[in-house]
């Protein structure tokens, strides 16, 4: 049985070995999941935790327009200085990025392995933040594409 959960083990331990509280949270949450044999309810999240977790993201970063913090003359001044209109840029590219991202785990599924890898040894030793799959599948698909590798170029 521990050889089951070997990996959840290593993660978990990981986070709390670096102090990460969200990565120790969902490893243990899995192994929880996996431990009282909850098959269904880890199929469910296999299949919309992405989506589940990029809503709540969204709602995160768009909460200061519900609380009436930023209004329209708030956008029309981020296009009235270099800040701003980098951070639109930035912004643009993110999204394409993490689209290309995607594509890449639907035709390439097995550089999960490392992006798991990597993003939970930057959250660990670099004090990043897990929202990083996603957008380290981008960073991926930019490097496969620079150095013509995969099969999404």
């Amino acid at each position: 049985m521990i050889h089951d959960n070997l990996m959840l083990l290593a993660i978990l331990a990981l986070g709390l070995a670096f102090n990460n509280n969200l990565v120790a949270a969902g490893a243990g949450s899995l192994l929880v999941l996996k431990l009282i044999r909850l098959q269904t309810v880890l199929l469910l999240l296999e299949r919309r935790a992405l989506d589940l977790g990029l809503l709540f993201l969204l709602i995160a970063v768009l909460i200061p327009f519900a609380l009436d913090k930023v209004g329209v003359k708030d956008i029309w001044m981020t296009f009235q200085s270099l800040q701003g209109i980098l951070a639109v840029v930035g912004g643009v590219a993110a999204a394409y990025l993490c689209g290309q991202g995607l594509i890449l785990l639907q035709l390439q599924p097995e550089v999960v392995v490392g992006l798991v890898v990597g993003t939970v040894l930057g959250v660990s030793l670099l004090k990043g933040i897990p929202v990083g799959p996603l957008a380290a599948a981008g960073v991926t698909a930019l490097l496969f594409s620079i150095l013509g590798l995969g099969k999404n170029h």
